[in-house]
């Protein structure tokens, strides 16, 4: 009787404890989901990179100036329409301490190209306060590599944002597997368009005279960028200064059907040709501009009409225009006979100086480099590129680190692989003069500087003149073309009577371009 009482006594415990258990425990109700939601949103926040910003002080001296600028190497986030970030985007800006009034102060947004090209090129070698040294005329120099004072910075005229788009330098997608969501034309000048919109927000700059400078592909998304600010974000700019250009890649490309590049590279070709002396000898006693000039007129007269002919030109005019060919190039008759009047920039580049076992550079033709395969119809390699862009790297990674106060242990992307690119071709070549023409025709106040090198092989100089020859703007939107010469390549910056010019020319530019009108 007595172990049936304590059994029941014992159930009895067990049910109240039950009860009781089941009465502490939090009512599982709808009123605790947000809660739960925002530490989950929290939890989520604190997951995310955050931004970051080192300044630092330092004085310069610039055309007779003596003055303080302060440096600011960081990161800001772009962030999708649920505030999500998408990538965080590394940049370097220069701003001259002491103006009176910062918001009235031109500023300049600068990039390079590639696509997959970090800012360092235009940084370090043109734009910022500090220069790798190079030889006089842009030349190697032996490791180890320093920086210099550059008394050409445009930092006196300007402050100067340098931006490297996702992939390249220290900036990344957020996730990094998600990159290629940037990795196309429209997708990058998006990007970069937006980072334009945080920073000039930021730092209260809505009011400065505002510039872009790109060089290489830094001009097709310089151009790019024109349509997306002022057509999306109302941006406009006051000028977009192009080093190098190209807009209309049907230019560049030595595709089977175009012939349109044979004809505009070939004025390069007779410059690169003078420059190694190897015109005859009444060529080779001209002025550069001068010689170029003759090459200009062959390739848009008896050259043209020869490639428009094809099979069907006459043999006599066929046979004439095969001699001048080969003298405005210094290449062998027969070989240009055999390439059948069409020689594309790999080949030219190999076959020039041949004879000496050596080959040119496609940034700049006046370079020179050793070749392996004596044999050999492609280039192994770009001698103007391999010249220098050690001396870029090492510099840059040096001087983010000691001078900067940035560190970091990501790699700084110099020249990242972004491939596949997303071209959107509409007509299976990529035109981004039609946005550059619309951005020009809906804002008549904005002015457009050029500039080209005699020796570019990349983008030459006659492909230039011909993409802004067609711009189909109106006639009197001309005035706004500023386009000047350089007796060098690609990044003709690197020859210093160039970079002398070039201070110069783009100094008088913004000044012009920052004027109110009348």
């Amino acid at each position: 009787m007595l172990k049936k009482v304590i059994a029941v006594l014992m159930m009895a415990l067990a049910v109240f404890a039950g009860a009781l258990s089941a009465a502490e425990e939090p009512a599982k109700t709808p009123t605790n989901a947000p809660a739960a939601t925002a530490k989950e949103g929290a939890k989520e926040k604190s997951k995310e990179p955050e931004e970051k910003r080192v300044q630092t002080q330092h004085t310069a001296s610039i055309a007779g100036q003596h003055f303080n600028y302060t440096a600011t190497a960081g990161t800001i986030l772009l962030r999708d329409e649920e505030d999500k970030p998408t990538a965080s985007i590394f940049y370097i800006a220069y701003t001259r301490d002491g103006i009176a009034a910062p918001a009235a102060r031109p500023l300049t947004f600068s990039f390079n190209g590639g696509p997959g090209s970090s800012s360092v090129w235009l940084h370090l070698g043109m734009l910022g306060p500090r220069r790798v040294h190079l030889a006089e005329d842009g030349g190697a120099v032996a490791p180890p590599y320093r920086l210099e004072d550059n008394e050409d910075s445009l930092l006196d005229e300007t402050d100067l944002v340098f931006i490297d788009p996702v992939s390249t330098g220290y900036s990344r997608a957020i996730p990094p597997k998600d990159a290629n969501k940037f990795h196309g034309l429209r997708e990058d000048a998006a990007s970069v368009a937006d980072f334009i919109r945080l920073y000039v927000t930021r730092n209260q700059r809505w009011g400065s005279p505002k510039f872009i400078i790109g060089e290489s592909y830094g001009t097709t998304r310089a151009a790019a960028l024109s349509g997306e600010l002022s057509q999306r974000l109302h941006l406009n700019v006051n000028g977009i200064m192009l080093v190098s250009t190209v807009l209309n890649f049907q230019t560049l490309d030595f595709n089977a059907g175009n012939d349109l590049p044979y004809v505009l590279y070939l004025p390069t070709y007779t410059a690169t040709a003078w420059f190694h002396k190897k015109l005859p000898a009444d060529l080779q006693q001209l002025p550069l501009p001068e010689v170029f000039a003759k090459a200009e007129a062959f390739a848009a007269g008896d050259y043209s009409a020869a490639l428009f002919h094809g099979s069907g030109l006459d043999a006599a005019q066929r046979s004439k225009t095969v001699a001048q060919f080969a003298q405005l190039t210094g290449l062998p008759t027969n070989y240009v006979d055999r390439a059948d009047l069409r020689v594309p920039l790999g080949r030219f580049a190999t076959e020039l100086l041949a004879d000496e076992h050596r080959v040119i550079g496609r940034y700049d033709g006046r370079y020179t480099g050793y070749v392996r395969d004596r044999l050999s119809s492609r280039m192994e390699q770009d001698p103007s590129y391999e010249a220098v862009a050690s001396a870029f790297a090492s510099t840059f990674n040096d001087y983010v680190r000691t001078e900067l106060k940035y560190e970091t242990d990501l790699p700084y992307e110099i020249l990242a692989s972004v491939g596949p690119w997303n071209w959107d071709r509409s007509n299976g070549y990529v035109d981004v003069g039609e946005t550059l023409a619309g951005a020009l025709t809906r804002n008549p106040f904005l002015k457009i500087h050029v500039s080209s090198g005699y020796y570019d092989l990349a983008t030459p100089l006659a492909a230039t003149r011909y993409t802004f020859h067609h711009l189909g703007v109106d006639p009197a939107l001309l005035k706004n073309l500023t386009l000047d010469t350089y007796t060098a390549g690609h990044m003709m910056y690197l020859n210093r009577p160039d970079l002398k010019k070039s201070k110069e020319d783009l100094a008088r530019f913004i000044r012009s371009a920052s004027a109110p009108a009348n």
